[in-house]
């Protein structure tokens, strides 16, 4: 299977004045690796696939949020 992480490397100005970003990283979505729909995708249970959010575990993304993150995101209240 393909991955959902896509990692890119934004250009760096020398003259930026703020801490550079060097490695960013997204998700794509997974049913941008499918064509169409097959037929006959194993499913999940209902409970099971609502705790998730989708139906069928072939379209599954999970979230995982930045670890360098915190409440706010980018924002530092300093």
């Amino acid at each position: 299977m393909y991955s959902q992480t896509r990692v890119y490397f934004p250009y760096v100005s020398p003259f930026d004045p703020c801490p550079p970003i060097r490695v960013k990283t997204y998700q794509v979505p997974p049913q941008l690796f499918m064509g169409f729909q097959p037929e006959n995708l194993p499913q999940y249970p209902p409970m099971e696939a609502l705790r998730r959010g989708v139906l069928w575990p072939a379209l599954f993304s999970p979230y995982n949020p930045a670890p360098d993150r915190g409440e706010w995101g980018d924002y530092d209240e300093r």
